[in-house]
């Protein structure tokens, strides 16, 4: 029997068994999370339930404790620069712009040409001179997109994109992203704190509480479970009767 192995190979990203943390005590723990190719999954979850740690175990910017993350089943390891070779484009909130650099000075450091970002965002072109520390909100938050998408990776992390943000900015950027994961099968995970943004842009949620999933849902039962996803979202429903190693003690 001949077997297909171009069929049979994993895409996307593929978390299995994820424990990391910044003490002794890991704020993720044994997280299973995959991501197809061309995939956009919103992770939900209130403070310190564990999601940007999540971001940054992949990104190698938190030692992870035990488990694996493959990125089209292959296994990312080594400093943060190699992963953000073709492999994985971060965004970080509260904008990850260089801010005494001009808008295509960015672009540059971010090994990024001025004509694939204005692809993207023709609206940061009367922009380009204009040091980043002077844009809008809205501007640092394409320039920042602009430069994680236009390096290709396989794999795009966004951290609370609609941050501080006008709804019009926030729907220009969301479908860009939508249209980035399509378009170059690219998987995706979005945290996200407005439900509303998770259920338009992504095809699958998954809810984070105390390091772990508690929850994994189509987008398109995130309106109409809002009140249980909103329970978890706040940090009120008990799971296993764990104690949140993030909240402060009484």
């Amino acid at each position: 029997m001949t077997i297909n192995v171009a069929s049979t190979r994993v895409t996307g990203l593929d978390i299995r068994g994820l424990s990391a943390g910044y003490g002794a005590a890991p704020v993720v723990s044994d997280l299973n999370l995959h991501v197809d190719a061309g995939e956009v999954v919103a992770m939900l979850g209130r403070n310190g339930a564990g999601k940007t740690t999540t971001l940054m175990a992949i990104g190698g910017f938190v030692k992870r404790s035990a488990g694996d993350i493959t990125i089209d089943g292959n296994v990312i390891s080594g400093p943060t620069h190699r992963r953000m070779r073709g492999l994985v484009g971060l965004v970080l909130e509260g904008r990850s712009v260089f801010p005494p650099l001009t808008t295509a000075q960015n672009l540059k450091v971010g090994g990024v040409g001025v004509a694939d970002a204005l692809g993207l965002f023709p609206e940061l072109e009367p922009r380009l001179n204009v040091r980043a520390g002077n844009l809008s909100g809205g501007e640092q938050q394409m320039l920042s997109l602009a430069r994680a998408m236009c390096r290709r990776p396989r794999t795009l992390l966004l951290d609370e994109l609609s941050f501080g943000l006008a709804p019009v900015v926030c729907d220009r950027l969301f479908s860009r992203v939508r249209e980035f994961a399509e378009n170059h099968d690219i998987a995706v995970v979005l945290v996200e704190q407005h439900l509303h943004y998770a259920a338009r842009v992504a095809d699958r949620a998954v809810v984070m509480s105390q390091g772990q999933i508690a929850l994994e849902l189509p987008s398109s039962e995130l309106t109409s479970r809002a009140a249980e996803v909103e329970q978890l979202y706040l940090g009120t429903a008990e799971m296993d009767g764990k104690e949140d190693p993030q909240r402060p003690a009484p």
